[in-house]
């Protein structure tokens, strides 16, 4: 069983974007101040409008890339629904959460270390544990954006 190859392009895009909308439309209600493309943008330019288009585009190609290891996964496992995809979700959501984002200062040339605070280069308020210097209810935003990412490309991606 490998994929069908416009199957993992389609529904890896519709899994990035509506994982990209749940983050957007959680920081739109106030529930967190991360914007994942935001802080992949400023990765490779500090114009902040520019990264804002540059992080979307990474963004939609980690999520196609992405999408890749979870139909791996399913290819491996020979599961692939909805629950399954959901779960590998939310795994990848505690991953963000408690390694990614922890370690982003060490790895983000404009993130501030929680240690030293910002500096002239450094001047992006770091994440901390679980995003929650981003505020308290950033985790439920990821946890939620990736278990609804993970459940589309269980339910709908194709494996021949």
């Amino acid at each position: 069983m490998m994929p069908t190859w416009g199957s993992w392009l389609l529904w890896g895009f519709i899994g990035t974007l509506v994982l990209s909308s749940v983050v957007a439309i959680t920081q739109w209600l106030g529930m967190t101040r991360m914007s994942l493309p935001y802080l992949l943008g400023t990765m490779f330019t500090p114009d902040r409008d520019r990264a804002k288009l540059v992080g979307l585009i990474l963004h939609f190609l980690n999520g196609w890339l992405i999408a890749l290891i979870y139909l791996a996964i399913f290819h491996a496992t020979r599961m692939q629904n909805w629950w399954f995809g959901g779960l590998l979700g939310l795994l990848q959501a505690i991953f963000v959460l408690a390694v990614a984002l922890p370690a982003l200062p060490a790895l983000h040339p404009r993130v501030a270390n929680e240690q030293y605070g910002p500096t002239v280069a450094r001047q992006l308020e770091p994440p901390g544990f679980f995003g929650l210097h981003y505020g308290i209810q950033t985790p439920i935003s990821i946890i939620v954006a990736h278990v609804i990412y993970g459940a589309i490309l269980g339910a709908f991606c194709a494996l021949d």
